[in-house]
């Protein structure tokens, strides 16, 4: 399997930014990708793992769909164990990307670096649960991004990749 092909073919376009196939379905497509906090040009790219999975991305844009964003938000708030699992992931995210950028500063000088999951600027305030999800699936545990991915239903298509014909 040509991993770049795949991705392009997922993503409808050239990964921007990409280091690697951070998590694979079951059926060994890129499902997850993680990125340089810089692209080529020096860029912000603030979300450290992306997801790819046709079938998960649309899960999660069901989710978003239907108040997703700002019900987890508030379950996150309101839940002490949620809470802390988002602080601690936030934490973790800025320390990889640190990391990842390896002393470069890109464009913004260095800004988006401790930007939250998703690049959010208040990573208390959720903005993009596929990023969540990303997280969950490339950084484990991650309880907050496991919950709303259970939120999603099942991660992958029951018999096949989604990437051998259309999805449901």
């Amino acid at each position: 399997m040509d991993d770049h092909a795949v991705l392009v073919r997922q993503l409808g376009r050239e990964p921007r930014a990409l280091l690697r196939v951070a998590v694979r379905c079951p059926w060994g497509a890129p499902a997850v990708t993680e990125q340089a906090p810089y692209d080529a040009d020096g860029n912000p790219f603030p979300t450290t793992y992306w997801l790819t999975c046709q079938h998960l991305v649309a899960a999660v844009s069901r989710v978003e769909a239907r108040g997703g964003v700002e019900r987890w938000g508030e379950a996150a708030a309101a839940d002490p164990d949620l809470r802390e699992s988002l602080q601690t992931a936030t934490r973790a995210q800025r320390e990889l990307r640190a990391t990842l950028a390896a002393g470069a500063a890109g464009s913004d000088g260095g800004s988006s670096l401790d930007a939250g999951i998703g690049g959010a600027a208040k990573p208390e305030r959720l903005k993009c649960l596929h990023a969540h999800v990303a997280w969950a699936l490339a950084q484990p545990p991650y309880p907050l991004g496991a919950a709303i991915l259970r939120d999603a239903g099942d991660p992958w298509p029951p018999d096949r990749c989604c990437l051998d014909g259309p999805d449901e």
